[in-house]
């Protein structure tokens, strides 16, 4: 008699299981424990978002579907923003759509331009979610490894580049490093796309957290680029809009029946509710985030003075983006040991590097965007006393 067999695709098996609810899951069975984990902001949105939304429910067009491109009020400050602040020329040869975050943005991309079996390369250490995204496509990622201080090394991507490759990404400011990419280094990755054929998917959610005078520079200001670049920007981090998911895509104008076609099977629409709300917080514009950058670099300050007790047995170039630092750390245990271990027995969360491909060794993602002074400061101590508890035994600072 025939048996039914009810199973996982084999496609879904290879994608690694996502590391944030892991470790949440770990965070709720031990009260108390302070995150360094998550990456959001530590602030809410505008006050401007909640007079924007009143009576939002009273209209009824507000219930039904909206354009899969996002609403006119929306896009149109956005193109203005893209003018004003990252250099784009607003060609009519180039697309904006709004999307449900970077994330959804990547999945648009990469549904548009790749074909089961080509290969995307990323940059190592990797975004998780975007490698997960790739192999849920069954494309195949293809890891350069970036050097010591998290930067990119372009003549490893160009001998990675094969006969399937169709896109080269790039994060700058970079999650999970913290790293930033200069100008000249992004201007040739996106000429090395231009000559070989390839997109360059840009990934900048985090535009707007650069410190030391580091410069955000985004790849649409590119004379000459827009038929092979794609640009992913995100509200999450700059307006503490993490749960509203919005985010927006800029892209080739040959692309756009295609991402359409992905954003109406998978989304139809960002909500309208969180599109509304985002007129409201880019009209108050991006000093907002620059305000509540002051807290956010006080913390960093204090995780960095704090980090250097450990100078001894880590290692941890110094970045100048995000609200990441990636932490090597010299011991016999993996990652994920490390991890568990400083949750369970010394109250601190950080991210496995594992997470982000690092298999070999142990590294650490350390996120201090969500924290004030006083948590931070508890936080990081919670963490450099417990790395070196489990990884020096025996050992006290200046010891």
């Amino acid at each position: 008699m025939y048996k039914p067999v009810f199973s996982v695709s084999r496609r879904m098996k290879a994608v690694q299981a996502p590391v944030i609810p892991q470790i949440a899951e770990l965070i709720r069975a031990h009260p108390g424990c302070i995150s360094l984990g998550q990456g959001v902001a530590w602030y809410c949105p505008p006050r401007e978002v909640e007079k924007c939304i009143e009576g939002f429910c009273r209209i009824p067009a507000h219930h039904k579907y909206g354009s899969v491109e996002g609403i006119p009020p929306l896009r149109e400050i956005i193109q203005e923003k893209l003018r004003t602040e990252n250099g784009w020329a607003g060609e009519d040869d180039a697309r904006v759509v709004v999307t449900a975050g970077a994330n959804m943005g990547f999945l648009n991309a990469v549904l548009a331009t790749t074909d089961p079996g080509d290969e995307v390369i990323l940059p190592l250490p990797y975004y998780f979610n975007q490698e997960m995204a790739l192999r849920m496509l069954n494309c195949i990622p293809v890891f350069v490894p970036t050097d010591d201080h998290y930067q990119l090394q372009i003549d490893r991507i160009e001998k990675a580049i094969s006969d399937r490759t169709r896109a080269v990404v790039t994060i700058s400011p970079n999650n999970p490093t913290g790293a930033v990419y200069s100008e000249a280094v992004l201007r040739q990755i996106n000429e090395l796309c231009r000559r070989r054929g390839l997109y360059h998917i840009s990934d900048e959610a985090y535009e707007n957290f650069v410190y030391d005078g580091a410069a955000h520079f985004s790849p649409v200001s590119i004379q000459a680029s827009e038929r092979h670049t794609i640009s992913l920007f995100s509200l999450s981090k700059a307006y503490g809009f993490a749960s509203w998911r919005i985010g927006y895509m800029v892209f080739p104008a040959h692309l756009h029946s295609a991402v359409l076609k992905a954003q109406d099977t998978n989304l139809i629409c960002a909500p309208l509710i969180s599109q509304y709300a985002a007129v409201a917080a880019l009209q108050v514009g991006s000093s907002y985030c620059r305000e509540k950058l002051a807290v956010t670099r006080r913390v960093r300050e204090i995780v960095l003075g704090e980090l250097e007790e450990i100078r001894d047995f880590s290692r941890f170039p110094q970045v100048q983006g995000a609200f990441y630092l990636l932490v090597r750390v010299d011991t016999p245990f993996d990652s994920m040991t490390v991890a568990e271990r400083l949750i369970r027995e010394h109250g601190v969360a950080v991210i496995p590097g594992t997470a982000f491909g690092l298999a070999e060794g142990c590294s650490l993602r350390v996120a201090y965007g969500a924290l004030d002074e006083q948590i931070a400061a508890e936080g990081i101590r919670r963490f450099t006393g417990g790395l070196r508890a489990i990884c020096r035994p025996g050992s006290a600072p200046g010891h």
